[in-house]
Parts: C-alpha cells; structure tokens; sequence
C-alpha cells in the first residue's frame, strides 16, 4: 500500500505542473491585443508575447492552408461545360481572381513559416537590418514584419529612388 500512496504523491506534482501548463496555454490563448499592449517596454518579446505571436501565426497560416483546400475543391467542381460565353466568361474570371488570391496567399504562407521559424529562434519583434525591436503594435498590425517602420521606410525610399 505504501506503494500506491508514493506513486499517488509523485503523481499529484505532475498533474498540478500540467494543470498549470495547460493554465498558461488557456492565458496565451485569451490574451487579447490590449493585454499585450499593455505589457512594459522591458518585458519586450517576453515568453507571453512570443506565444500569443505564434498562436496568431499558426492560426493564420492554418486558415489560408484550409482557404488554399476549399479553392482546390472549388475549382474542381466548377469545371463544368457552360453553353453561354457570358456565363463561362463571369466563371473563368472568377476563377482567375480565386487563383491570384490565392498565390498571394501562398507567398504570405511563406513569410508566415519564416516568423515562426524566427520565434522558434529566438529572433522574432527584431529588425533584420538593425536589430531593434520591430515594436509590438507594428507586429499586431504585420506579424510577419521583419524590419521596423524606420527600416521599411529606408527600404521603400531606396526602391523608389533605384527601381529595385
């Protein structure tokens, strides 16, 4: 019996260290922009701003992934004959929409894959070019920002002056 009381109290750290994991994800996941928003400068990329980043992230890249699968059903259905060219015509440019939608989507999915990557490496919220934080209101309005206002503002000024 002494047994069963040990690996009861060896089992009760455990459940609690879950119980509070699984607290922390249900916090990250109800954090709202305000909450981020409001945390201090130095808590800047904090373990709590890298995860509510990851979630809007994953959710995004999630969402154009199954935006991506309903196109693909879409347009398999839609391949039907359409005796009337008016009507063929309104099908194929809907068609041609869907399919640029969709290949800015995937270049996004792209950058998405790269921020995650950049949390996962510990270098998300910092400019590329300067290394200094990107700002958290920047990376709510893009959070696939990789350069600071500055920096992008340099960046778009250089193109317009040199057509890169």
């Amino acid at each position: 019996m002494a047994t069963k009381t040990t690996s009861r109290a060896g089992a009760a750290p455990a459940k609690t260290a879950d119980k509070a994991n699984a607290k922390k994800i249900d916090d990250v996941q109800q954090m709202t922009e305000q909450d981020v928003l409001a945390m201090p400068e130095a808590d800047y990329m904090n373990a709590a701003q890298l995860a509510f980043f990851r979630n809007i992230l994953v959710q995004l890249k999630d969402e154009m992934l199954r935006k991506a699968g309903a196109t693909t059903e879409y347009l398999r259905e839609e391949v039907s004959v359409v005796p009337d060219p008016a009507d063929r015509a309104t099908i194929e440019e809907e068609h041609a929409l869907e399919l640029r939608t969709r290949d800015r989507e995937r270049k996004l999915l792209k950058k998405v894959e790269q921020s995650i990557a950049s949390i996962d490496a510990g270098d998300y919220g910092y400019c590329e070019e300067t290394g200094e934080p990107i700002g958290i209101g920047r990376l709510l309005a893009r959070p696939t920002a990789t350069l600071s206002l500055e920096a992008q503002q340099r960046r778009e000024l250089k193109q317009k002056m040199f057509g890169d």
